[in-house]
Protein backbone atom coordinates (compact mmCIF):
# COMPACT_ATOMS: atom_id res chain seq x y z
CA UNK A 1 0.00 0.00 0.00
CA UNK A 2 2.92 2.37 0.60
CA UNK A 3 4.05 1.83 -2.99
CA UNK A 4 0.51 2.51 -4.17
CA UNK A 5 0.44 5.72 -2.14
CA UNK A 6 3.72 6.91 -3.61
CA UNK A 7 2.56 6.13 -7.13
CA UNK A 8 -0.72 7.96 -6.56
CA UNK A 9 1.11 11.06 -5.30
CA UNK A 10 3.60 11.22 -8.15
CA UNK A 11 3.12 14.42 -10.09
CA UNK A 12 0.59 15.93 -7.66
CA UNK A 13 0.42 19.71 -7.69
CA UNK A 14 1.48 21.22 -4.37
CA UNK A 15 -1.17 23.94 -4.36
CA UNK A 16 -4.66 24.07 -2.82
CA UNK A 17 -7.20 22.66 -5.25
CA UNK A 18 -9.68 25.48 -4.65
CA UNK A 19 -7.15 28.17 -5.57
CA UNK A 20 -5.88 26.39 -8.70
CA UNK A 21 -8.44 27.95 -11.03
CA UNK A 22 -8.73 30.58 -13.75
CA UNK A 23 -11.74 31.97 -11.86
CA UNK A 24 -9.46 33.51 -9.25
CA UNK A 25 -10.14 37.27 -9.30
CA UNK A 26 -7.55 39.95 -9.88
CA UNK A 27 -5.72 41.19 -6.78
CA UNK A 28 -7.12 44.36 -5.26
CA UNK A 29 -4.81 47.33 -4.78
CA UNK A 30 -2.90 47.82 -1.58
CA UNK A 31 -3.66 50.77 0.67
CA UNK A 32 -1.99 53.96 -0.50
CA UNK A 33 -2.13 56.90 1.89
CA UNK A 34 -3.87 57.78 5.14
CA UNK A 35 -7.61 57.53 5.78
CA UNK A 36 -10.32 57.42 8.44
CA UNK A 37 -13.17 54.91 8.72
CA UNK A 38 -15.84 53.90 11.18
CA UNK A 39 -14.81 50.21 11.12
CA UNK A 40 -11.51 48.64 10.14
CA UNK A 41 -11.20 44.87 9.74
CA UNK A 42 -7.79 43.21 9.83
CA UNK A 43 -7.80 39.88 8.01
CA UNK A 44 -9.47 38.86 4.76
CA UNK A 45 -10.58 35.35 5.67
CA UNK A 46 -14.11 34.26 6.49
CA UNK A 47 -14.34 36.12 9.81
CA UNK A 48 -13.18 39.40 8.30
CA UNK A 49 -15.36 39.06 5.21
CA UNK A 50 -18.48 38.17 7.19
CA UNK A 51 -17.79 41.13 9.49
CA UNK A 52 -17.60 43.38 6.42
CA UNK A 53 -20.80 42.01 4.86
CA UNK A 54 -22.78 42.14 8.11
CA UNK A 55 -21.53 45.61 9.02
CA UNK A 56 -22.56 46.92 5.59
CA UNK A 57 -26.01 45.34 5.97
CA UNK A 58 -26.62 46.58 9.50
CA UNK A 59 -25.01 50.02 9.25
CA UNK A 60 -24.99 51.14 5.60
CA UNK A 61 -24.15 54.74 6.53
CA UNK A 62 -20.90 53.75 8.24
CA UNK A 63 -17.60 53.43 6.39
CA UNK A 64 -15.85 50.07 6.51
CA UNK A 65 -12.40 49.00 5.29
CA UNK A 66 -10.92 45.49 5.18
CA UNK A 67 -7.14 45.01 5.16
CA UNK A 68 -5.55 41.72 4.07
CA UNK A 69 -1.80 41.18 4.47
CA UNK A 70 -1.57 38.83 1.47
CA UNK A 71 -4.37 37.80 -0.91
CA UNK A 72 -7.97 37.03 -0.01
CA UNK A 73 -8.42 33.32 0.66
CA UNK A 74 -4.74 32.43 0.55
CA UNK A 75 -4.73 31.00 4.11
CA UNK A 76 -7.18 28.81 6.03
CA UNK A 77 -10.29 30.21 4.33
CA UNK A 78 -9.09 29.07 0.91
CA UNK A 79 -7.28 25.89 1.94
CA UNK A 80 -9.85 24.03 4.05
CA UNK A 81 -12.00 21.05 3.14
CA UNK A 82 -15.17 23.04 2.50
CA UNK A 83 -17.22 21.64 5.40
CA UNK A 84 -19.64 24.37 6.55
CA UNK A 85 -21.00 23.04 9.84
CA UNK A 86 -23.83 24.37 11.95
CA UNK A 87 -21.85 23.51 15.09
CA UNK A 88 -20.55 26.49 17.03
CA UNK A 89 -18.95 24.24 19.67
CA UNK A 90 -16.61 22.07 17.59
CA UNK A 91 -19.09 19.24 17.66
CA UNK A 92 -21.71 17.97 20.07
CA UNK A 93 -19.27 16.15 22.33
CA UNK A 94 -17.22 19.27 23.01
CA UNK A 95 -20.37 21.31 23.54
CA UNK A 96 -21.83 18.79 25.98
CA UNK A 97 -18.66 18.73 28.04
CA UNK A 98 -18.17 22.52 28.20
CA UNK A 99 -21.55 24.26 27.97
CA UNK A 100 -24.26 21.69 28.75
CA UNK A 101 -26.72 24.29 30.03
CA UNK A 102 -26.32 26.45 26.92
CA UNK A 103 -26.08 23.66 24.39
CA UNK A 104 -29.70 23.75 23.22
CA UNK A 105 -29.37 27.49 22.62
CA UNK A 106 -25.99 27.09 20.89
CA UNK A 107 -27.36 24.34 18.64
CA UNK A 108 -30.37 26.47 17.68
CA UNK A 109 -28.16 29.49 16.99
CA UNK A 110 -25.86 27.30 14.94
CA UNK A 111 -28.70 26.05 12.75
CA UNK A 112 -29.96 29.60 12.29
CA UNK A 113 -26.43 30.69 11.37
CA UNK A 114 -26.10 27.98 8.73
CA UNK A 115 -29.53 28.91 7.36
CA UNK A 116 -28.37 32.53 7.11
CA UNK A 117 -25.23 31.51 5.21
CA UNK A 118 -27.36 29.52 2.77
CA UNK A 119 -29.70 32.49 2.32
CA UNK A 120 -26.80 34.88 1.67
CA UNK A 121 -25.29 32.54 -0.93
CA UNK A 122 -28.64 32.23 -2.70
CA UNK A 123 -29.64 35.89 -2.46
CA UNK A 124 -26.36 37.15 -3.94
CA UNK A 125 -25.79 34.31 -6.38
CA UNK A 126 -22.42 33.39 -4.87
CA UNK A 127 -20.80 30.68 -7.00
CA UNK A 128 -19.41 28.32 -4.36
CA UNK A 129 -21.19 24.98 -5.05
CA UNK A 130 -23.14 25.24 -1.77
CA UNK A 131 -24.93 21.93 -1.05
CA UNK A 132 -26.76 21.15 2.21
CA UNK A 133 -25.88 17.46 2.02
CA UNK A 134 -25.32 16.72 5.71
CA UNK A 135 -22.58 14.70 7.37
CA UNK A 136 -21.98 11.17 8.61
CA UNK A 137 -19.52 10.32 11.37
CA UNK A 138 -18.49 6.75 10.67
CA UNK A 139 -17.27 4.08 13.07
CA UNK A 140 -14.28 2.05 11.86
CA UNK A 141 -13.62 0.33 15.22
CA UNK A 142 -15.92 -1.24 17.78
CA UNK A 143 -15.13 1.40 20.37
CA UNK A 144 -16.15 4.08 17.89
CA UNK A 145 -19.61 2.47 17.77
CA UNK A 146 -19.92 2.58 21.54
CA UNK A 147 -18.88 6.24 21.65
CA UNK A 148 -21.32 7.21 18.89
CA UNK A 149 -24.17 5.45 20.68
CA UNK A 150 -23.31 7.24 23.91
CA UNK A 151 -23.07 10.60 22.13
CA UNK A 152 -26.46 9.99 20.56
CA UNK A 153 -27.94 9.11 23.95
CA UNK A 154 -26.45 12.20 25.63
CA UNK A 155 -27.61 14.46 22.82
CA UNK A 156 -31.18 13.20 23.04
CA UNK A 157 -31.13 13.55 26.82
CA UNK A 158 -30.00 17.17 26.39
CA UNK A 159 -32.81 17.81 23.90
CA UNK A 160 -30.53 18.37 20.91
CA UNK A 161 -30.45 14.96 19.24
CA UNK A 162 -33.68 14.92 17.26
CA UNK A 163 -31.82 15.49 13.98
CA UNK A 164 -29.35 12.64 14.59
CA UNK A 165 -29.79 9.11 13.23
CA UNK A 166 -27.78 6.08 14.33
CA UNK A 167 -26.88 3.82 11.43
CA UNK A 168 -25.71 0.23 11.45
CA UNK A 169 -23.02 -1.12 9.14
CA UNK A 170 -25.46 -2.05 6.39
CA UNK A 171 -27.15 1.34 6.44
CA UNK A 172 -23.87 3.24 6.24
CA UNK A 173 -22.50 1.05 3.46
CA UNK A 174 -25.72 1.52 1.50
CA UNK A 175 -24.97 5.26 1.53
CA UNK A 176 -21.17 5.04 1.10
CA UNK A 177 -19.53 1.71 0.37
CA UNK A 178 -16.41 1.08 2.43
CA UNK A 179 -15.52 -2.33 3.92
CA UNK A 180 -14.16 -0.53 7.00
CA UNK A 181 -17.51 0.92 8.13
CA UNK A 182 -19.18 -0.63 11.17
CA UNK A 183 -21.86 2.00 11.68
CA UNK A 184 -22.32 5.73 11.90
CA UNK A 185 -24.14 8.79 13.19
CA UNK A 186 -25.89 10.90 10.56
CA UNK A 187 -26.97 14.54 10.67
CA UNK A 188 -28.77 15.13 7.40
CA UNK A 189 -29.00 18.94 7.64
CA UNK A 190 -26.26 20.10 9.97
CA UNK A 191 -23.48 20.49 7.38
CA UNK A 192 -23.20 22.03 3.95
CA UNK A 193 -20.37 21.37 1.53
CA UNK A 194 -18.98 24.20 -0.56
CA UNK A 195 -16.03 25.59 -2.47
CA UNK A 196 -14.39 27.74 0.23
CA UNK A 197 -12.40 29.94 -2.16
CA UNK A 198 -15.57 30.58 -4.14
CA UNK A 199 -17.28 31.71 -0.93
CA UNK A 200 -14.34 34.01 -0.08
CA UNK A 201 -14.41 35.68 -3.48
CA UNK A 202 -18.20 35.90 -3.47
CA UNK A 203 -18.36 37.52 -0.03
CA UNK A 204 -15.72 40.03 -1.09
CA UNK A 205 -17.84 41.05 -4.09
CA UNK A 206 -20.93 41.38 -1.90
CA UNK A 207 -19.01 43.55 0.56
CA UNK A 208 -17.62 45.81 -2.16
CA UNK A 209 -21.03 46.25 -3.77
CA UNK A 210 -22.21 47.44 -0.35
CA UNK A 211 -19.49 50.07 -0.16
CA UNK A 212 -16.75 48.25 1.78
CA UNK A 213 -13.22 49.11 0.66
CA UNK A 214 -10.89 46.09 0.45
CA UNK A 215 -7.10 46.31 0.20
CA UNK A 216 -4.88 43.27 -0.36
CA UNK A 217 -1.11 43.09 0.19
CA UNK A 218 -1.60 45.50 3.10
CA UNK A 219 -0.09 44.19 6.32
CA UNK A 220 -1.00 46.02 9.51
CA UNK A 221 2.20 46.38 11.52
CA UNK A 222 1.00 48.19 14.64
CA UNK A 223 -2.15 49.07 16.55
CA UNK A 224 -2.22 52.18 18.77
CA UNK A 225 -5.05 53.44 20.98
CA UNK A 226 -5.44 57.19 20.42
CA UNK A 227 -8.44 57.62 22.73
CA UNK A 228 -11.36 58.24 20.40
CA UNK A 229 -9.84 56.19 17.57
CA UNK A 230 -7.51 53.28 16.89
CA UNK A 231 -4.51 53.93 14.66
CA UNK A 232 -3.49 51.06 12.38
CA UNK A 233 -0.10 51.46 10.79
CA UNK A 234 0.96 49.85 7.51
CA UNK A 235 4.00 50.40 5.32
CA UNK A 236 1.92 52.39 2.82
CA UNK A 237 -0.50 54.31 4.98
CA UNK A 238 -2.27 54.85 8.29
CA UNK A 239 -5.91 54.07 9.07
CA UNK A 240 -7.73 55.69 11.96
CA UNK A 241 -10.87 53.79 12.90
CA UNK A 242 -13.54 54.16 15.53
CA UNK A 243 -13.82 50.38 15.86
CA UNK A 244 -11.57 47.46 14.82
CA UNK A 245 -12.18 43.73 14.27
CA UNK A 246 -9.04 41.59 14.38
CA UNK A 247 -9.55 38.38 12.40
CA UNK A 248 -6.07 36.92 11.94
CA UNK A 249 -6.81 33.20 12.54
CA UNK A 250 -3.56 31.27 13.06
CA UNK A 251 -1.33 34.32 12.72
CA UNK A 252 -0.10 36.29 15.75
CA UNK A 253 -2.61 38.85 16.91
CA UNK A 254 -1.82 42.55 17.03
CA UNK A 255 -3.02 42.23 20.64
CA UNK A 256 -0.13 40.55 22.43
CA UNK A 257 -2.43 39.49 25.27
CA UNK A 258 -4.25 37.16 22.84
CA UNK A 259 -1.17 35.28 21.64
CA UNK A 260 -0.85 32.83 24.57
CA UNK A 261 -4.36 31.54 23.80
CA UNK A 262 -3.72 30.45 20.20
CA UNK A 263 -1.31 28.04 18.56
CA UNK A 264 -1.04 27.26 14.83
CA UNK A 265 -1.32 23.62 13.81
CA UNK A 266 -0.74 22.31 10.31
CA UNK A 267 -3.41 20.27 8.57
CA UNK A 268 -2.84 18.43 5.27
CA UNK A 269 -5.22 17.61 2.44
CA UNK A 270 -5.24 15.45 -0.70
CA UNK A 271 -7.55 15.72 -3.71
CA UNK A 272 -7.80 13.00 -6.34
CA UNK A 273 -8.30 13.33 -10.05
CA UNK A 274 -12.00 13.17 -11.07
CA UNK A 275 -13.37 9.70 -10.38
CA UNK A 276 -14.63 7.68 -13.31
CA UNK A 277 -18.23 6.49 -13.54
CA UNK A 278 -17.05 3.00 -12.57
CA UNK A 279 -15.17 4.28 -9.52
CA UNK A 280 -18.19 6.31 -8.39
CA UNK A 281 -20.42 3.27 -8.78
CA UNK A 282 -18.00 1.19 -6.71
CA UNK A 283 -18.15 3.53 -3.72
CA UNK A 284 -21.76 4.71 -4.04
CA UNK A 285 -22.01 8.03 -2.24
CA UNK A 286 -24.97 9.25 -4.28
CA UNK A 287 -25.93 11.70 -1.52
CA UNK A 288 -22.49 13.38 -1.53
CA UNK A 289 -22.54 13.69 2.27
CA UNK A 290 -19.51 14.94 4.14
CA UNK A 291 -17.80 12.17 6.09
CA UNK A 292 -15.45 11.92 9.03
CA UNK A 293 -14.42 9.03 11.22
CA UNK A 294 -14.92 8.83 14.95
CA UNK A 295 -11.36 8.42 16.22
CA UNK A 296 -9.43 10.97 18.23
CA UNK A 297 -7.20 11.29 15.18
CA UNK A 298 -9.79 11.54 12.45
CA UNK A 299 -10.06 12.00 8.71
CA UNK A 300 -12.57 14.25 6.97
CA UNK A 301 -13.50 13.61 3.36
CA UNK A 302 -15.99 14.54 0.69
CA UNK A 303 -16.65 14.70 -3.04
CA UNK A 304 -16.11 17.93 -4.94
CA UNK A 305 -18.52 19.39 -7.47
CA UNK A 306 -16.46 17.94 -10.35
CA UNK A 307 -16.36 14.45 -8.84
CA UNK A 308 -12.99 14.36 -7.07
CA UNK A 309 -12.43 12.90 -3.62
CA UNK A 310 -10.97 15.27 -1.04
CA UNK A 311 -9.27 13.55 1.91
CA UNK A 312 -7.66 15.36 4.85
CA UNK A 313 -7.01 15.57 8.55
CA UNK A 314 -5.65 12.99 11.00
CA UNK A 315 -2.11 14.30 11.43
CA UNK A 316 -2.28 17.76 13.10
CA UNK A 317 1.29 19.05 13.39
CA UNK A 318 2.72 21.73 15.64
CA UNK A 319 6.25 23.02 15.11
CA UNK A 320 8.38 24.56 17.85
CA UNK A 321 7.80 28.28 18.21
CA UNK A 322 4.61 28.15 16.16
CA UNK A 323 6.48 28.00 12.85
CA UNK A 324 4.30 29.41 10.05
CA UNK A 325 6.86 29.41 7.23
CA UNK A 326 5.89 28.03 3.85
CA UNK A 327 8.38 25.16 4.13
CA UNK A 328 5.77 23.40 6.33
CA UNK A 329 3.16 23.37 3.57
CA UNK A 330 4.38 19.99 2.27
CA UNK A 331 5.12 16.97 4.44
CA UNK A 332 5.94 13.84 2.47
CA UNK A 333 5.40 11.44 5.37
CA UNK A 334 1.97 12.88 6.14
CA UNK A 335 0.94 12.91 2.49
CA UNK A 336 1.92 9.24 2.04
CA UNK A 337 0.11 8.30 5.24
CA UNK A 338 -3.06 10.07 4.11
CA UNK A 339 -2.94 8.39 0.71
CA UNK A 340 -2.44 5.01 2.38
CA UNK A 341 -5.44 5.59 4.65
CA UNK A 342 -7.55 6.64 1.66
CA UNK A 343 -6.87 3.37 -0.14
CA UNK A 344 -7.45 1.36 3.01
CA UNK A 345 -10.87 2.97 3.32
CA UNK A 346 -11.72 2.63 -0.37
CA UNK A 347 -9.74 -0.25 -1.88
CA UNK A 348 -12.07 0.04 -4.90
CA UNK A 349 -10.14 3.19 -5.83
CA UNK A 350 -6.78 1.45 -6.27
CA UNK A 351 -4.94 3.18 -9.08
CA UNK A 352 -6.58 6.58 -8.74
CA UNK A 353 -4.11 9.46 -8.88
CA UNK A 354 -3.77 12.39 -6.49
CA UNK A 355 -3.98 15.68 -8.40
CA UNK A 356 -3.38 18.16 -5.54
CA UNK A 357 -1.83 18.02 -2.10
CA UNK A 358 -1.22 20.85 0.33
CA UNK A 359 -0.96 21.86 3.96
CA UNK A 360 -1.91 24.94 5.89
CA UNK A 361 -2.04 26.30 9.41
CA UNK A 362 -5.25 26.60 11.39
CA UNK A 363 -5.75 28.31 14.72
CA UNK A 364 -6.54 26.24 17.77
CA UNK A 365 -7.17 27.05 21.41
CA UNK A 366 -7.61 24.89 24.49
CA UNK A 367 -11.39 24.69 24.12
CA UNK A 368 -11.40 24.24 20.29
CA UNK A 369 -13.91 27.04 19.60
CA UNK A 370 -13.76 30.72 18.75
CA UNK A 371 -13.24 33.18 21.58
CA UNK A 372 -13.53 36.96 21.72
CA UNK A 373 -11.08 39.39 23.32
CA UNK A 374 -12.07 43.00 23.96
CA UNK A 375 -9.39 45.72 24.15
CA UNK A 376 -8.90 49.48 24.13
CA UNK A 377 -12.15 50.24 25.97
CA UNK A 378 -13.97 47.86 23.60
CA UNK A 379 -12.93 49.75 20.49
CA UNK A 380 -11.16 46.54 19.43
CA UNK A 381 -12.44 42.96 19.33
CA UNK A 382 -10.24 40.02 18.33
CA UNK A 383 -11.68 36.65 17.25
CA UNK A 384 -9.58 33.47 16.98
CA UNK A 385 -9.45 29.81 18.01
CA UNK A 386 -11.82 27.95 15.64
CA UNK A 387 -9.77 24.72 15.38
CA UNK A 388 -10.95 23.82 11.90
CA UNK A 389 -14.71 24.38 12.05
CA UNK A 390 -14.60 28.06 11.18
CA UNK A 391 -16.24 27.98 7.75
CA UNK A 392 -19.68 28.24 9.32
CA UNK A 393 -18.88 29.50 12.82
CA UNK A 394 -17.00 32.50 11.40
CA UNK A 395 -20.24 34.22 10.46
CA UNK A 396 -21.58 33.81 14.00
CA UNK A 397 -18.26 35.00 15.45
CA UNK A 398 -18.23 38.08 13.23
CA UNK A 399 -21.79 38.93 14.24
CA UNK A 400 -20.87 38.65 17.92
CA UNK A 401 -17.77 40.81 17.40
CA UNK A 402 -19.85 43.60 15.85
CA UNK A 403 -22.32 43.42 18.75
CA UNK A 404 -19.47 43.62 21.26
CA UNK A 405 -18.00 46.67 19.54
CA UNK A 406 -21.39 48.39 19.64
CA UNK A 407 -21.85 47.49 23.34
CA UNK A 408 -25.03 45.60 22.50
CA UNK A 409 -26.61 43.29 25.05
CA UNK A 410 -27.96 40.37 22.99
CA UNK A 411 -28.65 36.66 23.50
CA UNK A 412 -25.35 36.01 21.74
CA UNK A 413 -23.20 38.33 23.85
CA UNK A 414 -24.76 36.90 27.03
CA UNK A 415 -23.56 33.39 26.24
CA UNK A 416 -20.99 31.94 28.62
CA UNK A 417 -19.05 30.79 25.56
CA UNK A 418 -18.78 34.41 24.47
CA UNK A 419 -18.11 35.94 27.89
CA UNK A 420 -15.33 33.55 28.95
CA UNK A 421 -11.96 32.91 27.35
CA UNK A 422 -10.21 29.53 27.14
CA UNK A 423 -7.21 28.67 29.25
CA UNK A 424 -3.90 29.85 27.74
CA UNK A 425 -1.16 27.57 26.48
CA UNK A 426 2.14 27.60 28.41
CA UNK A 427 5.16 29.37 26.91
CA UNK A 428 7.86 27.54 24.95
CA UNK A 429 9.47 25.08 25.40
CA UNK A 430 6.65 23.75 27.62
CA UNK A 431 4.11 24.47 24.89
CA UNK A 432 5.85 22.27 22.32
CA UNK A 433 6.54 19.52 24.87
CA UNK A 434 2.95 19.51 26.10
CA UNK A 435 1.48 19.41 22.60
CA UNK A 436 3.83 16.60 21.53
CA UNK A 437 2.94 14.58 24.63
CA UNK A 438 -0.74 15.17 23.91
CA UNK A 439 -0.43 14.12 20.26
CA UNK A 440 1.31 10.89 21.25
CA UNK A 441 -1.26 10.24 23.97
CA UNK A 442 -4.12 10.75 21.50
CA UNK A 443 -2.53 8.27 19.09
CA UNK A 444 -2.10 5.87 22.00
CA UNK A 445 -5.74 6.24 22.99
CA UNK A 446 -6.82 5.30 19.48
CA UNK A 447 -4.59 2.23 19.65
CA UNK A 448 -6.02 1.27 23.08
CA UNK A 449 -9.67 1.25 21.99
CA UNK A 450 -10.23 4.83 23.12
CA UNK A 451 -8.82 4.48 26.64
CA UNK A 452 -7.27 7.80 27.65
CA UNK A 453 -4.11 7.88 29.73
CA UNK A 454 -3.49 9.96 32.85
CA UNK A 455 -2.17 12.92 30.84
CA UNK A 456 -5.30 13.14 28.68
CA UNK A 457 -7.59 12.67 31.66
CA UNK A 458 -5.78 15.50 33.44
CA UNK A 459 -6.20 17.78 30.43
CA UNK A 460 -9.89 16.85 30.25
CA UNK A 461 -10.27 17.77 33.92
CA UNK A 462 -8.53 21.12 33.38
CA UNK A 463 -10.56 21.92 30.30
CA UNK A 464 -7.50 21.89 28.03
CA UNK A 465 -6.57 19.76 25.09
CA UNK A 466 -5.22 19.45 21.58
CA UNK A 467 -7.47 18.30 18.76
CA UNK A 468 -6.50 16.41 15.63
Amino acid sequence: MIDAAGEALAGARGVPFWLDTELRPDRRERLDGDTQVDLAIVGGGFTGLWAAVLAAEQYPARTTMLLEAADLGWAASGRNGGFCSSSLTHGLGNGLSRWPEELATLERMGRENLDAIEQTVAAHGIDCSFTRSGEITVAVAEWHLAELRELHRQARAAGVGEQLELLDAGQVRELVNSPSYLGGLRDARGTALLDPAGLVWGLAEVAERSGVRIHEQTRVQALVDEGDRIRLETSTGVIRARRVVLATNAFPSLLHRVRPYVVPVWDHVLVTEPLTAEQRAAIGWAGCEGLSDAGNQFHYYRLTADGRLLWGGYDALYYFGGDLTSKRARNEATERMLATHLFETFPQLAGVRISHTWGGAIDTCTRFTAFWQRACDTKVCAVQGYTGLGVGASRFAAEVALEILDHRDTPRTRLEMVRRRPLPFPPEPFRWAGIELTRRSIAGADARHGRRNLWLRTLDHLGMGFDS
